[in-house]
Parts: C-alpha cells; structure tokens; sequence
C-alpha cells in the first residue's frame, strides 16, 4: 500500500495597519489583497469588479495612493497601511463628507462601483482641496461605473469639498441638456 504524503498548506502571515488599527492576518500567499480583504478579514466594502484591473471597483488606499486591490498580493500589504470605505467613517460614526454627498446626490445608484470611487476621491482631496471638474474627472477616470453618467460623481466629490473646506456650498440645479438658464 502506498503511503500518503501528507501534503500542508502554509500561510503567509502578516501585519499591516488596516483603517487605522493593527492587524495580522494569515492566508493563502497566492491571494491578492482584494481576497484576503474580502475572505480572511470580512471586510466585503471592497468589491470584486473585472479582476483584470480595468474598472476601479477593488481600489483601496495603500499607504494613502489609491490601488487596485485585485492586482496587488496580499503579501504587498506587510507593513503598509490600508484603507477601505470601512475606515471613512469619521469618529462617533459620523459618515465623511463624500459618503454623505454621494447619498444626498444620488451619485451611488447601484451602489457596486462606489466603494472604489470614494478611496480614489479621498485621496484627491487630501492632495488638491479645490480640484476642478477637470482635475476630478481625470482622478476617477480609472472607476467605471455603469449607471449615473457621472456628472452626480463629479457634483458629489465638488460638494464634499466645498464642504470639507468649511464652505457653505449647494450644488446647482441642472435640467437635461445642462444647467438652467
């Protein structure tokens, strides 16, 4: 009788700060960040899009520059610090002002792609306060999204700024051929 070798699976183990906190995970050393997010951390904000690093929907903040998640391995993640949707929210549960604006405009319908939209936002704003529509739309070229058009993206991420500057701002009212007169 032939004997059974016994075959073991070993796991990569790291620790990164993860959303602010420290954090060790172990996992498979194949999978990529989006994985071990999603699968050995629960944390599912992070969506899995194309896979093929084409649409947006993984990225994450790693060490503040948006990523995508899908192309990246776990192992990239040792010693680093990542930042999911989960990690936006702001002290006493408070929503960050792009959530919010996101919600308020509508500029999440299904909702799938916003995740990634909001990461790659974040990390604008903290680079430029007062980006224009231009520089914005240029920033989040990388996200796809199959359902608003954009234009309550870009109107969302103009809002949250103004805001987060401490201005008092209301984004105008548009009709469908463009703003009215």
């Amino acid at each position: 009788m032939k004997q059974r070798r016994k075959i073991r699976k070993q796991k990569a183990h790291i620790a990164f700060v993860l959303n602010g906190e420290p954090c060790e995970v172990a996992f498979a050393p194949h999978k990529t960040l989006l994985e071990v997010l999603r699968e050995d951390l629960n944390l599912t904000g992070t969506k899995h899009g194309c896979e093929l690093g084409e649409c947006g929907t993984c990225a994450v903040l790693l060490d503040g520059k948006p990523v995508l998640s899908c192309l990246v391995l776990g192992l990239d993640a040792e010693g680093r610090e990542v930042t999911t949707v989960e990690g936006m929210q702001l002290p006493e549960g408070r929503l960050h002002p792009l959530q919010e604006t996101f919600a308020d405009l509508g500029a999440a319908q299904c909702g799938y792609c916003t995740p990634g939209f909001l990461l790659t936002a974040l990390e604008l704003l903290a680079k430029n306060p007062k980006p224009t529509r231009e520089e914005i739309a240029q920033a989040l070229s990388g996200n796809l999204c199959r359902c608003t058009g954009y234009i309550k993206i870009y109107e969302a991420v103009e809002l949250a700024a103004a805001h987060m500057r401490g201005e008092k701002a209301e984004v105008a009212e548009e009709v469908v051929y463009g703003l009215k007169s």
